[in-house]
C-alpha cells in the first residue's frame, strides 16, 4: 500500500534532520510522549528528552547514516521504511553496513512510535 504523501514527507524530513546531527529538528516531528527504540541497549526511551537523550549519547559513541530506500504501509496503517544503514566507530571503523526496518506509528502528523526489524 502506498503511504500518504504527507506522512512521506514527514518522515523524509525526520531521516534528513537525524543524519544532519540536527536532534531538536527530528523531535520536532515527533509527539511529545514519542515510543522509540534504544537499539544499542534493547530498551525503549519515551518522550522528546528521553529521544534527545538517546541519541545524544549515541552521537558520542557512533556516527551512523539512515538513507530510506522504499516506504510502504501496512494494512493497520504504520509504515514500514527500508532503510539502508551504515554505521561507523568513532575512529571510522565500519560497524555495520545494512538494511534494516523502521516501522512508524503517525498521528496527528507527528511520530508517535518507532521499531526497528533487523
Amino acid at each position: 500500500m502506498s503511504v500518504d504523501p504527507g506522512s512521506e514527507s514527514l518522515l523524509r524530513r525526520a531521516y534528513e534532520a537525524f543524519n544532519a546531527r540536527d536532534i531538536e529538528a527530528a523531535i520536532a516531528l515527533m509527539h511529545p510522549e514519542v515510543d522509540w527504540p534504544n537499539a544499542m541497549e534493547g530498551t525503549r526511551v519515551h518522550g522528546h528528552a528521553g529521544v534527545r537523550d538517546y541519541w545524544t549519547r549515541q552521537f558520542e559513541i557512533v556516527s551512523s547514516r539512515v538513507v530510506p530506500q522504499r516506504l510502504s504501509s501496512t494494512t493497520d496503517g504504520r509504515i514500514v521504511v527500508d532503510v539502508h544503514q551504515v554505521v561507523h566507530d568513532t575512529s571510522g571503523n565500519l560497524l555495520a553496513d545494512a538494511m534494516v526496518q523502521h516501522v512508524f506509528t503517525v498521528e496527528d502528523g507527528l511520530v508517535t512510535h518507532m521499531e526497528v526489524r533487523g
